[in-house]
């Protein structure tokens, strides 16, 4: 992945190392100006630098006499899907994101992004996976290897692919070896910090321990899970639900191999034939708002299905996202290793 920093470019740099730099860039070559206290000025392409030739500017000049002024950005923090999603569709591939004074603290390119989501995602990977010992005796299940990287690696690279970019880590057992191979972020162009559970605290917890949180929607997932999920299209489902929490749901079909009999008071008054009837499970990935998260109690074991019948019994909105493409749990060794033979079949 390119560092974005390799699109930044001081104010006043000779045009000739600007046209270097862009050369470098391949076909990404756009670079963003600023200045000494990295504010965005503008933008420079190869086409800005072929006008500004052939209109008599020299190559050795600032590349201030040539930038373009006023480029699209994304103010970090206060933005909105549908602003990502028409950029996208507009075929504007390459664009800054700007903190509040202005500063480039990330670049978007579409061509390795699918979306830039506004929201903060923690992943649960404190837990000991016992079922799948002798593998977790000395390594946390999250490090395991599906296929030629670590559990947690897909779920990382899967949520970066989605635009997250800022993510909590919940750790316990073995959660030294965890943070050694995930590290800050830094070459995911990600922020990663780390949270520690002192004691187990169920499957959502350890959340309640994040205060500075960054957007209005939190995702939080465990991180034993293998998908393809789309994340964008389950947050644009979630905002038009106006829920409060969503739930990836794993549909289940449960086919009779009989008739099945309606009775009242002993009368049979209908039947089906054979019928298939569908079930929705947990699939452990969840959509919260962030106010909602207060309900959390501090240092207490709390799974994710507290918080939903917490929700539930004060007549907050719960939505179901049922999902039919590819998601597993490795929770035992027979799933493990249809794992490592699914990932040589599937993109994810």
């Amino acid at each position: 992945m390119i560092n974005y920093k390799n699109h930044l470019i001081l104010s006043k740099t000779p045009i000739r190392e600007a046209l270097e730099q862009l050369t470098t860039l391949g076909i990404d070559a756009i670079l963003f100006v600023i200045n000494q206290n990295s504010k965005l000025i503008g933008s420079i392409t190869d086409g800005d630098v072929r006008r500004g030739l052939v209109k008599g500017i020299l190559i050795e000049q600032p590349i201030d006499d040539i930038i373009r002024d006023s480029p699209k950005f994304i103010r970090k923090g206060e933005y909105d899907l549908k602003k990502i999603i028409n950029y996208r569709e507009e075929n504007f591939r390459i664009i800054p994101v700007l903190d509040e004074e202005d500063k480039v603290i990330n670049i978007i390119n579409f061509r390795h992004l699918h979306s830039y989501l506004p929201i903060d995602a923690v992943i649960m990977a404190g837990g000991r996976g016992q079922r799948l010992s002798p593998l977790t005796d000395n390594k946390p299940k999250p490090l395991l290897n599906v296929g030629e990287k670590a559990i947690i690696e897909y779920n990382l690279d899967r949520l970066c692919f989605f635009g997250i970019d800022d993510f909590w880590i919940s750790i316990n057992y073995l959660g030294e070896q965890i943070v050694a191979k995930i590290g800050n972020g830094e070459s995911r162009n990600v922020n990663i910090s780390y949270v520690n559970e002192d004691i187990p605290q169920g499957t959502i917890g350890s959340v309640s321990k994040i205060k500075n949180l960054k957007h209005d929607y939190v995702l939080v997932t465990n991180s034993d899970i293998l998908t393809n999920l789309d994340y964008e299209d389950f947050f644009v489902e979630f905002l038009k639900s106006n829920a409060d929490m969503a739930i990836v749901t794993i549909p289940y079909n449960v086919k009779i191999p009989y008739a099945v009999l309606e009775t009242n008071n002993g009368q049979i008054i209908n039947f089906k034939e054979k019928p298939t009837f569908t079930y929705y499970s947990n699939g452990g990935i969840y959509l919260i708002k962030k106010s909602i998260l207060s309900k959390i109690p501090d240092n207490t074991f709390y799974n994710a299905t507290d918080l939903m019948e917490n929700l539930i019994n004060s007549g907050n909105k719960i939505f179901s996202y049922p999902f039919i493409g590819y998601w597993l749990d490795m929770g035992n060794h027979e799933d493990f290793e249809k794992a490592n033979k699914d990932v040589k079949n599937i993109k994810f």
